[in-house]
């Protein structure tokens, strides 16, 4: 199985949340093929950074969380850089106004579509419009 994981996905794995237990199970259990962009890794780095900045982390375990995100990207999961086709092709599906999507996610969903993966998201309106769009949607 080939993922494309995005942060709702990434976030719980290296920061307890309440979709720790369903994310950690999900890779070990799945163990699918993660490919990891250089967008999502952008989102991954604001969620935990705003958490410290909340305190809902300590300082200590935002850097620990980066950290142990750095290795994993490097030996787990294939990187992968948006394209100037992706942030289109968002445009296009965020003006489906059908689809309630904010622009971070269509580019999500644009990415997961141009590598034929299945979406990694526990975003479920995210999901709903991948799946109207086509997209797989991995069962988490």
């Amino acid at each position: 199985m080939i993922v494309y994981a995005d942060a709702s996905l990434l976030v719980p794995i290296f920061a307890v949340d309440a979709f720790t237990v369903r994310a950690m199970a999900f890779v070990r259990g799945a163990r699918p093929t993660v490919l990891l962009s250089d967008f999502a890794a952008a989102e991954f780095a604001s969620a935990i950074a705003r958490k410290a900045r909340t305190g809902a982390i300590s300082a200590d375990d935002a850097l620990s969380a980066f950290a142990n995100f750095d290795a994993w990207a490097v030996a787990q999961a294939a990187r992968i850089q948006v394209a100037p086709a992706d942030v289109s092709s968002a445009e296009g599906f965020v003006r489906r106004l059908d689809l309630n999507l904010r622009a971070p996610d269509a580019i999500n969903i644009a990415m997961a579509m141009r590598l034929g993966a299945d979406l990694a998201t526990f975003d479920e309106r995210m999901a709903e419009a991948a799946r109207a769009l086509g997209c797989g949607v991995a069962d988490l």
